[in-house]
């Protein structure tokens, strides 16, 4: 069943976006549901608020930057063409390090 106002559920994702710059174990499930941004279901906004619930009772999972000095940026990336097996499209996943803390990801699907 499709959301009757759309705008709410747009507004979630984008703080829960804007949020998985430093939680980095929700950023595949932020990732899923930024795909229903346009045409969200209510199963999508159930979903959308058991991702709150879990940082309500998952605190301090923050992103530590370590002290050891080297301050050295890495990335990488690697895609696949065609490689969604349910849309056939091509998918990328990338990962920044500083030094040996993880800054952002994403993962391939």
């Amino acid at each position: 069943m499709t959301l009757a106002d759309t705008t709410q559920y747009q507004r979630f994702v984008g703080s829960l976006l804007y949020l998985n710059v430093t939680r980095i174990d929700i950023a595949y499930v932020v990732e899923i549901l930024s795909q229903f941004i346009h045409n969200p279901e209510q199963s999508c906004m159930n979903a959308a608020l058991r991702v709150v619930k879990y940082i309500k009772n998952a605190p301090g999972l923050d992103l530590l930057m370590p002290l050891d000095g080297l301050g050295k940026f890495e990335s990488y990336c690697d895609s696949d063409w065609g490689g969604c097996l349910q849309t056939r499209r091509s998918t990328t996943g990338y990962l920044v390090k500083f030094s040996n803390a993880i800054m952002s990801w994403k993962s391939k699907k």
